[in-house]
C-alpha cells in the first residue's frame, strides 16, 4: 500500500481520536459545570473564531454559495443531532441512546457512498461489518450488556434522531469540503452557532460555566474542529464510507481517556469492541 492510498485511512484514524478527545474533555466539562449545553455553546464559537482566523490568514478561496449552505446545514443539523443526543442520555439508558446513535451516524454514510461511490471490496465491507459492532460494544455503556433493555420504539426515537443527524452531517460537510479545507468548517460552525443561539431563545436555558471548566472548553473546541478538518481530508482523499466508519470509532479514544486519565473501569464489552475495532481497522487498510 502506497501513501497516497494510505493517506485516508490515516486522516480518517485521526478524526477519530480527536473527535474521542474532544468528547472526553467535552464530558469532563459538562460533568463538572452540570450544563452540557452550555459546554457545546461555548466550545462551538471558540472553534468558530478559531477556524476563522485560520481559514482567512491561509489565503483559500471561499466557497460558493452552494457550498456555504451545505456547510451551515451540516452544522444546524449535527448540532440538533447534539442537542437531542443528550436529552435522549438525560431522559433515557446511556446505554442505549449511545450506541443506537453512534451506530445509524456510521450506517447511513455507508449506504451513502456505496450507493454514490460504487460498492466497497469484500474485506472492506467486512472490515465496515466488524467496525459498526466495535461502535456498538464500545458505546454500550456501564452496563456491559450488548442487550439494554429496550421498553419500546418510543426510548428508540431521539437517538434514532440523533444518529441520522450525526449520519447527515458526515455526508453534508462531504459534499461541502469537495470545495475547500477550512471554510466548510467555518460555514459548520457558523451553522451550529445560529442553531444554538435559536434554540436558546426559544427555551432560555442558563450559558453560564463555572471558571474552572473554562480551561477545558477551549481544549473541546480545538479538538473538534482538528477531527472534523480530518474527517474532510479523509473523504476528500478517499471514499465518504471509509473515512465516515472510520471517524466513527471515537468512542475507543473516549473510553481509553476515561481509563487512563480517570481510573474508570473499561468493562470486557468495552475492551472487546476496541479489540475487534483493530481488526476492523486493518481489514479496511488492506
Amino acid at each position: 500500500m502506497n501513501l497516497t492510498s494510505l493517506l485516508p485511512i490515516l486522516y480518517g484514524l485521526g478524526a477519530a481520536i480527536s473527535w474521542g478527545a474532544a468528547d472526553f474533555a467535552g464530558g469532563l466539562a459538562s460533568r463538572r459545570s452540570a450544563n452540557a449545553l452550555a459546554v457545546v455553546f461555548h466550545a462551538e464559537w471558540i472553534g468558530m473564531v478559531g477556524v476563522f482566523a485560520v481559514a482567512s490568514l491561509s489565503g483559500q478561496p471561499s466557497m460558493s454559495l452552494t457550498g456555504w449552505g451545505f456547510a451551515m446545514l451540516a452544522g444546524a443539523i449535527g448540532t440538533i443531532g447534539l442537542i437531542v443526543l443528550y436529552k435522549a442520555m438525560a431522559e433515557g439508558q446511556m446505554s442505549i441512546a449511545a450506541p443506537v446513535s453512534a451506530l445509524l451516524a456510521a450506517s447511513l454514510p455507508v449506504a451513502f457512498g456505496s450507493f454514490s461511490e460504487g460498492f466497497p471490496g469484500w474485506l472492506t465491507l467486512f472490515g465496515f461489518i466488524l467496525a459498526l459492532a466495535a461502535v456498538w460494544a464500545i458505546s454500550a455503556g456501564e452496563s456491559g450488556s450488548l442487550r439494554p433493555s429496550i421498553k419500546g420504539w418510543k426510548e428508540l426515537q431521539m437517538p434514532f434522531l440523533s444518529g441520522l443527524g450525526f449520519g447527515l452531517y458526515f455526508i453534508l460537510i462531504h459534499r461541502a469540503g469537495q470545495e475547500s479545507n477550512l471554510w466548510p468548517l467555518v460555514g459548520s460552525r457558523l451553522g451550529g452557532m445560529l442553531m444554538l443561539l435559536a434554540y436558546a431563545l426559544i427555551k432560555r436555558p442558563s450559558l453560564r460555566l463555572a471558571r474552572p471548566v473554562w480551561s477545558i472548553v477551549p481544549v473541546n473546541a480545538v479538538l473538534d474542529v482538528t477531527a472534523n478538518g480530518l474527517y474532510i481530508l479523509a473523504s476528500q482523499t478517499g471514499r465518504l464510507d471509509v473515512a465516515a466508519v472510520l471517524g466513527s470509532l471515537y468512542p475507543g479514544m473516549t473510553v481509553l481517556l476515561a481509563g487512563l486519565l480517570l481510573k474508570e473501569r473499561i468493562n470486557r464489552l468495552q475492551a472487546f469492541g476496541i479489540l475487534i475495532a483493530l481488526i476492523a481497522i486493518g481489514l479496511i487498510t488492506l
